[in-house]
């Protein structure tokens, strides 16, 4: 099989596997064994498109033609491969770990849940494998649409509550911001297409390249740069395996991933560096770095710590991004992929926590170490990694991008990385020390122990890719290099 025969899979086995689990929805273990086959399927066609990059063969696929020049097409290049490794990756694990996490907890709707996740995941690899800008917006929209029925799940008051704010900040932005970006980006130059070192420059600049940055900026909700960010907490009504899709698995990467992709392939490393007050990016990630640990740190539930915390980690990728020098850019596809694991884990925890001991509040964590080693074990790598200690993958990347602020003298940016640093520090480690280091007031009524095993094994395996990132990162800075050479 050629990439280009496997792109146009890479979209079909999700959508299809979307009708199997459908029709197989009355008896939940074909349905389950449907939803790992179409996740494992869909990884290994993703692998067929790396291999035959490896082989100098990147693939382009034209579907249909909308506008002049603007077809719905896909090709592949290292950084859709990245993504939709790790979208697709990790959506085997994900599901693994849905099914204790589903049946644990008796949840209602089960396969209505397995279908929208397969759909979200179709619509994650139209993102990643988009050609151009109108195809990733089209894709963009599905993946919005396909993860409310998700966010709403349980169906109460609240789960509704938190579904509104969720669709109506990202459609708001994407309709209200960053269609008109993409509109703006034709009219000036008649295509859309990605292309390496942009296709911006002779045909605007100044301020008119500055407002467009920021509708690129702001439109990209997904990305949770503030004030945008308040769909974010409002989505974890969801069930837990739902928050690691939207902080790991898809939504949030899709996000940092449109805007590294923009900044690339659309403006240009070397014409973003003559637009002026590009800066101001660079102030706004950093602040929205900064204010998501401030707010984490004052959470006392679990999952809205963790929410706080990803809005955060998101600027990371965003920063580095803007910093517009080749380690930062490295630091930031790196951190894609350290954020996704590390994070992925810490929701898999909090959601074992609860199905085991319907604990969500911090403080109820005191001693839970000794009844849930492993998970909290697993707790503590990602945490470790969320504030970059070695030997875990958040130090490889938060090392370049120091390096990268180092190369352009970026102070600012490197004061707001030592700040964020301890503010990481400031709501992780307690979390871990009352876990190890402090006794339950009262014993619970029953020894609860671990979650169901597919949860701890799919959370224990996360965990370990967090450390192998950091043994083994060098496939990841090589695919960053290729980029930038590319991409100039």
């Amino acid at each position: 099989m050629t990439g280009a025969e496997a792109l146009p899979l890479a979209l079909a086995i999700p959508l299809l596997g979307s009708v199997l689990i459908a029709l197989l929805g009355r008896w939940p273990n074909l349905r389950e064994a449907a939803t790992l086959a179409t996740a494992g399927g869909l990884f290994l066609v993703v692998l067929q498109v790396l291999f035959g990059l490896l082989a100098g063969e990147p693939a382009e696929v034209e579907l249909m033609r909308f506008l002049p020049g603007v077809p719905l097409a896909l090709h592949s290049e290292p950084l859709s491969i990245l993504f939709a490794l790790v979208a697709s990756g990790l959506w085997i694990v994900t599901s693994v770990y849905a099914i204790g996490y589903m049946r644990g907890n008796n949840e209602k709707h089960q396969t209505r849940f397995y279908v929208c996740f397969a759909v979200a995941i179709f619509g994650a690899m139209g993102v990643a494998f988009a050609a151009n800008l109108l195809t990733l917006f089209l894709f963009y929209e599905v993946l919005t649409l396909s993860t409310y029925p998700l966010v709403t799940h349980k169906g109460d008051d609240n789960a509704r509550r938190g579904g509104r704010v969720y669709l109506g900040v990202l459609l708001a932005t994407s309709i209200g911001l960053l269609l008109p970006a993409v509109i703006w980006v034709y009219s000036e130059t008649g295509t859309l297409d990605f292309r390496p070192g942009g296709i911006l420059e002779g045909h605007m600049g100044g301020i008119a390249a500055t407002a467009l940055l920021m509708l690129f900026l702001f439109g990209v909700g997904k990305a949770a740069v503030m004030p945008v960010h308040r769909w974010l907490p409002a989505a974890m009504v969801a069930p837990t395996p739902v928050s690691a899709l939207l902080h790991a698995v898809a939504v949030v990467k899709a996000g940092v991933f449109t805007l590294t992709k923009v900044v690339l392939y659309i403006f240009g490393l070397d014409f973003l560096r003559e637009v002026p007050y590009e800066v101001v990016a660079v102030y706004l990630a950093g602040f929205t770095l900064v204010a998501g640990s401030v707010v984490a740190l004052y959470q006392t539930n679990i999952k809205r710590m963790l929410a706080y915390s990803t809005i955060s980690q998101l600027s990371y990728i965003v920063l580095a991004t803007m910093v517009l020098t080749p380690l930062a850019e490295i630091g930031a596809v790196v951190h894609i992929v350290a954020h996704a694991v590390a994070k992925i884990t810490l929701f898999f925890a909090a959601g074992a926590i609860y199905v085991a001991s319907k604990k969500t509040e911090i403080h109820q964590l005191d001693g839970i170490g000794y009844r849930m080693p492993v998970t909290m074990g697993a707790f503590a790598i990602a945490a470790l990694s969320m504030i970059g200690v070695p030997p875990t993958g958040g130090f490889v990347s938060k090392w370049y991008m120091i390096a990268g602020a180092f190369q352009h003298d970026y102070y600012f940016v490197l004061a707001v990385l030592a700040l964020s640093t301890a503010l990481n520090a400031g709501y992780f480690l307690p979390i871990v020390f009352r876990a190890f280091f402090r006794r339950e007031p009262e014993p619970p009524a029953r020894d609860h122990g671990e979650a169901p095993v597919t949860m701890v094994a799919a959370l224990a395996f996360t965990a370990l890719l967090t450390l192998l990132v950091f043994v083994f990162n060098g496939p990841l800075v090589t695919f960053e290099q290729v980029i930038l050479e590319v991409a100039p």
